[in-house]
């Protein structure tokens, strides 16, 4: 199983030297670093165990005013070396070490004192209680402390036997999910393009694997791998990872960035999480402050938005929060950050994310405490759950739900399938993934539009499926609708005939005065059969309403009483069925029939002549030939 282990420390307490003792390599790669003897940016070496196990090993700068690059390659640590010099003792950078390696959830430590060859015993002894004092309420309280002398070897042993027995602890479980490796390093190497250097914090990646770069999305794929400077065809959670990439845009990739599977691509600026304020931030955390944010090995400039009824969070406290960034980041839930002061002083606290692409909030949004409680405290079931429920679409696909819980698309789906609040959609072969209540909710709604529809068009058959759907609340896709429309029916919740839908026990029947309005309109229809009225005159006729004549127009026509022509002319149905039949009589030789002879024919005028032959045009009863029109050679019945 790989391990990482990381140095922490106040400037010039020995922690470049220790690595070079324990491996025999010197991190200070730069020029200025070697010139000026201390620790700038990070460096990496690796540490065989007796066992044969190599551990990748990470070199933090101690200095105050490198805590930006120390932060970058605090993550992912199995366990730290924490370093703390016998002749100094606890120093700021001590102080602010340890309160980040508390709010990354680094548990496993040894403190190794250091330069002991220089200090008196008496002061070895106040050190050691510096320390613990130091360590108490802390995530790394009570982890040995071993004093050590880069000078004289002095503790080497001891540190190198604590060290194996502190690793061999470590349960041998990995994070689930696509891998991901935030970026610590970034460099060309002639003849070979770019390389990209991490920690892997998920995942497995192997040659020829196709990567994203997030934020910016670039396609990537992966020419080589090295791990310790050994090529590798594969490489993993907690390694130390060199990637040689190809790619369109290779040099765009920076510090910060993540190189990850190609299933995650979502990106944040906002992402709600839970906190705590460290008992060193004397003045608190006050809502609305703008801070310094560090997730992964990205610096963001953001403000803390406190969720509850406190403006001011005092320090040893905590809560929920929202975090707005100034620009996006790749975060995904249960990923650590650190919060530090806007000016890059001091360091406040930091938390886990829990919502990584949330909304924002109002402070009368109901039931928000609720939801974050689930969000930070609840099993997958219901997490999932909760996702599905408050996302503005009606159905999502797995892929979402995955990358939410940050896990493979197949352990996501043993989640949502055993969840009892969800609710599969499947939809031509893909599955989509609702709640019970959204369900529920919808059809409520779908049922109380097409009752208020009968209410309003008794007359009407029933209402349009695609006008019903517009006036939904939720995002719903047509062919999502459909589906879902299809089991309601299958319940026999809603009927549908055709493209409209209504209720079950609906049905048209028409009162005596109802009938007698439908039969008066008939009869006007009747009186100049080819000549019929407009709209407007059975409107000025009957005395009915132009909504209320349209409905028992629609019921006459779904009767087979009468064709609708164009929008302001129907005709009797028998009065058509009359002309088609002399047409197919008097046509059927292949003889033509223009507008004129048509108008005299059957005794109308140009006004209806023109409307009534485009009509069985569509209806496939004529074809217009020029002016003139003649059978259609195969036709369908009018």
């Amino acid at each position: 199983m790989p391990f990482i282990v990381g140095t922490a420390g106040h400037i010039d307490h020995g922690k470049t030297s220790l690595i070079k003792a324990l491996t025999g390599q010197d991190t200070d790669r730069l020029k200025e670093e070697k010139e000026r003897g201390i620790s700038i940016d990070l460096g990496f070496a690796h540490l065989d165990l007796p066992d044969g196990t190599r551990v990748g090993v990470v070199d933090v700068p101690g200095h105050e005013r490198f805590i930006r690059n120390m932060l970058a390659g605090a993550h992912g640590i199995d366990l730290v070396l924490f370093t703390v010099a016998a002749d100094d003792g606890v120093m700021p950078q001590t102080i602010e070490h340890l309160d980040i390696l508390h709010v990354l959830g680094v548990t496993r430590a040894i403190f190794v004192m250091t330069k002991v060859d220089i200090a008196t015993p008496s002061r070895i002894l106040e050190v050691e209680e510096e320390i613990q004092i130091l360590a108490a309420g802390t995530s790394l309280e009570g982890a040995p402390i071993v004093g050590f002398s880069a000078a004289t070897g002095e503790g080497l042993e001891t540190l190198r036997r604590q060290i194996a027995s502190a690793l061999h602890a470590v349960e041998a479980v990995r994070p689930s999910g696509y891998f991901r490796l935030p970026v610590d390093r970034v460099f060309v190497l002639q003849g070979h393009g770019a390389v990209v250097t991490g920690t892997a914090l998920q995942g497995e990646v192997r040659t020829g694997d196709r990567l994203r770069c997030l934020p910016g999305d670039q396609q990537l794929r992966v020419r080589s791998l090295q791990v310790h400077g050994e090529s590798v065809s594969s490489a993993s959670a907690g390694q130390r990872v060199a990637l040689n990439l190809a790619g369109q845009d290779t040099p765009g990739i920076e510090r910060g960035h993540v190189l990850c599977h190609e299933q995650l691509a979502l990106t944040s600026d906002r992402f709600d999480a839970s906190f705590a304020v460290r008992p060193s931030a004397e003045r608190g955390l006050e809502s609305h402050q703008r801070v310094r944010v560090h997730l992964g090995t990205a610096e963001r400039l953001g403000k803390m938005i406190v969720l509850g009824s406190e403006r001011l969070v005092p320090p040893g406290r905590g809560g929920f929060c929202q975090v707005v960034l100034s620009e996006p980041v790749a975060a995904l839930r249960g990923d650590r950050f650190v919060i530090r002061d806007e000016t890059a002083q001091r360091t406040l606290g930091g938390g886990i994310v829990i919502h990584p692409w949330a909304r924002p909030h109002t402070r009368r949004e109901q039931g928000l405490e609720l939801k974050l409680h689930t969000l930070r405290e609840g099993g997958a079931n219901d997490v999932a759950a909760l996702l599905i429920d408050e996302h503005d679409d009606f159905a999502i696909p797995l892929t979402a739900v995955g990358q939410f819980l940050n896990l493979l698309t197949e352990d996501a789906r043993k989640i949502v399938l055993s969840a009892q609040a969800i609710r599969t959609v499947s939809l031509e072969g893909e599955d989509l993934f609702t709640t019970h209540r959204k369900w529920s909710r919808l059809a409520e709604v779908l049922l109380a539009a097409l009752r208020e529809f009968h209410a309003t068009h008794p007359l009407a058959p029933g209402a349009d499926m695609e006008e019903l759907r517009a006036g939904l609340p939720s995002r719903i896709p047509p062919r999502l609708f459909r589906g879902f429309v299809d089991q309601l029916e299958h319940e026999h919740v809603i009927a549908r005939e055709g493209s409209l839908l209504r209720l079950p026990g609906h049905r048209i029947a028409l009162p005596d005065q109802e009938q007698r309005t439908l039969a008066r309109i008939t009869a006007l229809l009747e009186v100049n059969p080819l000549s019929p009225p407009t709209l407007s005159h059975i409107e000025h006729e009957t005395g009915i309403g132009r909504a209320t004549l349209i409905g028992c127009l629609r019921l006459l026509e779904r009767a087979g009483t009468v064709r609708q022509v164009n929008k302001d002319l129907y005709f009797a149905q028998r009065s058509i069925e009359d002309v088609v039949r002399t047409l197919r009589g008097e046509l059927s030789g292949g003889d033509e029939i223009t507008p004129a002879m048509f108008r005299d024919r059957f005794n109308t005028s140009r006004k209806y002549a023109i409307p009534l032959l485009e009509y069985l045009d569509r209806e496939g009863v004529t074809v217009r030939v020029g002016d003139a029109r003649r059978l259609r050679t195969s036709r369908p019945s009018a």
